[in-house]
């Protein structure tokens, strides 16, 4: 009993402190900190105060946007948006005349406002104003749009899409319990401990937050990796402590027999999940580092509140584990049996089969895995934009507008910043500069302190427009504006950045804007993928050698892996970038790619994911096998005890991720269609065929290794017999 009220005033008291989690986290954090267009994009804002907008003001009139009482409207729009604290500067069309501001059909305009601080500052700051700022203002109707207006509603949503999630997936998750256990009793107690589980989750996210900037979808992901896989480590201890029961041992005994054997492969399982998400950490953005954090933190706690609390529980239902069994008959009548009855179970009809067959089985899911991996191959990424609202959202609406109806505006320009140029004494190489950036393919026009610059003419002198970019500081220093009818979001864009970046600049630039961001981060990710698969494929190797004593399990285990999560990324490549089968997830914003830091999160989750079931199996196969030596019967025995189990514990994850693919926003149901089908795939083709398959042509080799390693691990490495 002390132990229940420990657990439960321990509970209360992470829940108070996690209550206000929401509050503390961020959004953003796709891009790194250091590369050249975030330097830019902080010099252009802190120095000169300039940079692209941040928040855009789309303005509808019935009359056209001349007219003198629209005009009027629009003027003083635009003067209160500029007045308003936090805002650096507010421009439209009726204060510059810029005729890319201004509609085809003549009846829009917009009013481009550049809010102060970084993009958590800028976003509250978005939160106050745009109430403030929209719906009818006399003859004129304003909606908004811009970075900081969507990260507002993106923190609203997320919230939205968190409790439906969790509304979804406890019940799905009892009834998967209760088809896993029959007994009501035993169910419970996995579902308790991922409750107990989610609530020290929030606790761990609220404390992370106060060190260290943690990203607003950290709450939708750990929440549901955490609650996963505490449902799932509860449930391999309970499945062997009612083997252990079976077997005819006492409550004390089959509970410590429990944790000796199904309690040590969660920890080592939990170890896994860990090391791979720590190859996230050496990808210097935010929003992949605090979700490797937080994501750390949640795998330890679900494994220890699964091998601290349960245990107390057990010891205290003792027997009585089995009652309320509530799916009986239907059990009987369509499982027929379990490991180790008279009758023979699914699962192991299935293994002997492969056993059989092994060429057949391996090559078939090998072919059907490669299959599904070819629309990898032609993968597209880009960064969030509006579009990851759901679809008819204002924002999202609004940026639709701007995007086919001012395509030549300076919504997302190429910015550019010479920090120790004066444009006053060498005014002539800033025309020059301008004159020949102008003459890029792509550019639309350039604004300068020098002027207004296209096609190599300068097609105005320095105004409102050029001002937005010009020196602010007294001394030395300015900024331009590249102005391109390519998307900031496409290959076009990077290009066009790339070809501004070759062009010899009158003193040290730097080149900043949502392309630039686009191509550095590309760039950023793709220099430290080689570094983070080192990470996972070392650590993993590493572990399974000392859990199994073989080199050639661990090699094996990685390369199917990979060949079992490529394939799931090809099947997201298929639906959310191509657009096909899109009725499966719902509806979203196709926008022909797939945000660059969400493959590389899925990898590392997945693969953990992956390992973590791989070691349940193997800790089974290799039980077997130090009894028998015998490679086949161990890997039936392996697979007929854990078939079942494994798939249950991956329909769990795999609705608690399929929950949080019915989010409204397209990263979170991207990311979570994604984990829920390289779930799905690895517990039923790849642990049920591809596996034994593999084992049985490999046969004794699988468990070789050098003699010195085979020392090694008789000194260091771990036995689960």
């Amino acid at each position: 009993m002390p132990v229940f009220l420990l657990v439960a005033a321990v509970t209360v008291a992470a829940a108070g402190f996690g209550s206000s989690v929401v509050e503390h986290l961020r959004n953003g954090g796709y891009t790194p900190e250091k590369s050249e267009s975030a330097r830019a994009d902080r010099i252009l804002a802190d120095r000169f105060d300039a940079g692209a907008p941040n928040m855009v003001l789309l303005v509808s009139a019935r009359l056209p946007v001349g007219y003198a009482s629209v005009a009027e409207a629009g003027g003083a729009l635009t003067r209160d948006a500029a007045s308003r604290p936090g805002v650096v500067f507010a421009q439209s069309f009726w204060t510059t005349h810029d005729p890319s501001l201004r509609s085809e059909n003549g009846r829009k305009a917009l009013v481009l406002v550049k809010l102060a601080g970084d993009e958590d500052r800028a976003t509250r700051t978005a939160k106050e104003l745009v109430p403030e700022l929209t719906g009818e203002r006399g003859p004129i109707e304003v909606t908004v749009t811009g970075q900081a207006p969507v990260n507002h509603l993106l923190e609203k949503q997320s919230d939205e899409d968190l409790t439906r999630a969790e509304l979804l997936a406890a019940p799905l998750t009892l009834l998967i319990l209760l088809a896993a256990f029959g007994s009501l009793v035993a169910a419970s107690l996995p579902m308790l401990v991922g409750v107990v589980s989610v609530v020290g989750t929030l606790a761990v996210l609220r404390l992370l937050a106060g060190f260290t900037d943690v990203s607003l979808f950290a709450m939708n992901v750990t929440t549901a990796l955490g609650f996963g896989l505490a449902v799932d480590y509860s449930l391999f201890i309970v499945t062997r402590y009612r083997e252990e029961l079976a077997r005819g041992r006492e409550v004390r005994e089959a509970i410590a027999e429990s944790l000796r054997t199904a309690g040590r492969t969660v920890l080592f399982s939990a170890l896994t999940v860990a090391l791979s998400l720590a190859a996230l950490l050496v990808f210097p953005v935010y929003f992949l580092q605090s979700l490797a954090y937080a994501g750390i933190a949640v795998v330890v706690l679900a494994a220890l509140t699964s091998l601290l609390i349960l245990p107390a529980i057990l010891a205290l239902i003792g027997r009585r584990i089995d009652r309320l069994d509530v799916f009986a008959p239907l059990r009987r009548r369509f499982a027929g049996s379990g490991p180790g009855s008279a009758k023979a179970s699914v699962w192991h009809r299935l293994v002997t089969g492969v056993m059989r067959r092994p060429v057949l089985a391996g090559t078939g899911v090998a072919a059907l895995l490669v299959l599904l991996a070819l629309p990898f191959g032609h993968a597209r990424f880009g960064l969030t934009d509006d579009r990851i609202l759901p679809r008819g959202s204002s924002a999202q609406l609004a940026a639709e507008s701007v995007r086919s109806e001012f395509d030549r505006a300076a919504t997302s320009p190429v910015t550019v910043v010479m920090p120790g140029l004066d444009p006053r004494a060498e005014q002539r190489e800033l025309t020059d500069y301008a004159r020949t950036l102008s003459q890029l393919p792509h550019t639309v026009r350039v604004d300068s302190a020098a002027g207004t610059w296209a096609e190599g003419e300068r097609t105005a002198a320095p105004g409102a427009a050029s001002a937005a970019y010009a020196a602010r500081d007294d001394d030395r220093g300015t900024g331009l504006s590249v102005i391109s009818d390519a998307g900031a979001n496409s290959a076009q864009g990077e290009d066009h950045v790339r070809a501004v970046r070759q062009i010899p600049a009158p003193s040290p630039a730097l080149v900043g804007g949502e392309a630039a961001s686009l191509v550095d981060t590309k760039a950023t990710l793709g220099d430290r993928l080689p570094w983070a698969a080192a990470v996972i494929a070392v650590s993993m190797f590493a572990l399974l050698f000392l859990f199994t004593g073989s080199v050639v399990v661990p090699l094996k285990a990685l390369v199917i892996n990979l060949l079992s999560l490529t394939a799931s990324f090809g099947a997201m490549v298929h639906v959310f970038q191509d657009g096909h089968l899109k009725w499966l997830v719902g509806d979203f914003v196709h926008t022909g790619q797939l945000e660059v830091t969400v493959p590389i999160l899925m990898f590392c989750v997945a693969f953990g994911l992956s390992m973590d079931y791989t070691v349940f199996l193997l800790s089974r196969i290799r039980e077997k096998y130090l009894v028998t030596s015998d490679n086949t019967r161990a890997v039936v025995f392996g697979i007929d005890h854990t078939g079942r189990l494994i798939t249950a514990a991956a329909l769990v994850v795999a609705t608690v991720l399929a929950a949080l693919a019915t989010s409204q926003l397209s990263l979170l149901k991207l990311l979570g269609a994604g984990l829920a089908l390289a779930v799905l795939v690895d517990a039923t083709l790849v642990r049920g065929l591809l596996v034994p398959a593999t084992m049985r042509l490999l046969g004794h080799a699988n468990w070789w290794a050098p003699r010195p390693l085979r020392k090694l691990h008789d000194r260091t490495g771990l036995h689960d017999a």
